[in-house]
């Protein structure tokens, strides 16, 4: 590897308390990468803590102050077949069923209902159960983009990972206190703060404690922007 830029995760941008959001720490080292890239979690990523970017073999990485990898990008490619949406006003009452029932970390940088516009996705997935998938009804907050109005690929990256883990969860059984271990994206076009998206997961496979995951993100036409297929790792205990 290379001599790696030191950088520091803010600490509201946090799934568990006190470690990085999966989904950020994936779209910053696939920044980096670009096309379709694979991000694998080797570690938990602290936050207000220093880590280091450096560049890799297969591509860039994260690693601590000692050298040990915390996670890896690489090329990668999404090859899944898409489970059709449900529609913007199931997503829109998935999404009020969510919010009303609050999440177990109201902070989680993806879908705590705590945080202020610009302090998290603020994107609340819940269960549809006439489509056997969990979706929500997205409007991106300005403070998500960068130039141009488009979000950045942290906050893309950050948009399908709380939906995944929510469909292993409700839909394949997965014990709560799960983590991402690999997260494989696809940018297909620009996600547009201010603009309605269907965000949307469902169950790949499980074998063991591994759950596979598809997530989607797309208009309330059906014109899709982001695919992506993760790997959820359930707790041990």
């Amino acid at each position: 590897m290379t001599a790696g830029t030191a950088i520091t995760i803010p600490g509201h941008v946090h799934g568990y308390p006190d470690l990085a959001f999966g989904g950020y720490v994936a779209g910053m080292l696939a920044e980096r990468v670009g096309g379709e890239v694979r991000v694998d979690f080797r570690r938990g990523v602290p936050v207000e803590a220093p880590v280091l970017v450096t560049d890799s073999e297969s591509g860039s990485a994260l690693v601590d102050p000692d050298g040990t990898v915390l996670a890896e990008a690489s090329p990668g490619a999404v090859e899944l077949a898409v489970t059709p949406p449900p529609s913007w006003d199931e997503a829109v009452v998935a999404s009020r069923d969510s919010f009303a029932a609050g999440r177990p970390i109201p902070d989680c940088y993806g879908c705590g209902t705590a945080n202020p516009p610009g302090r998290g996705l603020r994107l609340y997935p819940w269960r549809v159960r006439a489509h056997d998938l969990v979706a929500a009804a997205w409007i991106p907050d300005p403070e998500l983009a960068g130039p141009g109005g488009h979000l950045t690929t942290e906050n893309i990256w950050s948009a399908v990972d709380c939906p995944g883990g929510w469909a292993a969860i409700d839909l394949a059984g997965m014990r709560p206190g799960g983590v991402t271990a690999a997260l494989t994206t696809r940018h297909i076009a620009p996600v547009h703060a201010g603009a309605k998206y269907l965000v949307w997961s469902w169950p790949i496979a499980a074998s063991g404690r591994k759950y596979t995951v598809g997530v989607a993100i797309s208009t309330p036409g059906g014109d899709l922007a982001v695919l992506a297929e993760a790997l959820w790792i359930e707790p041990r205990h």
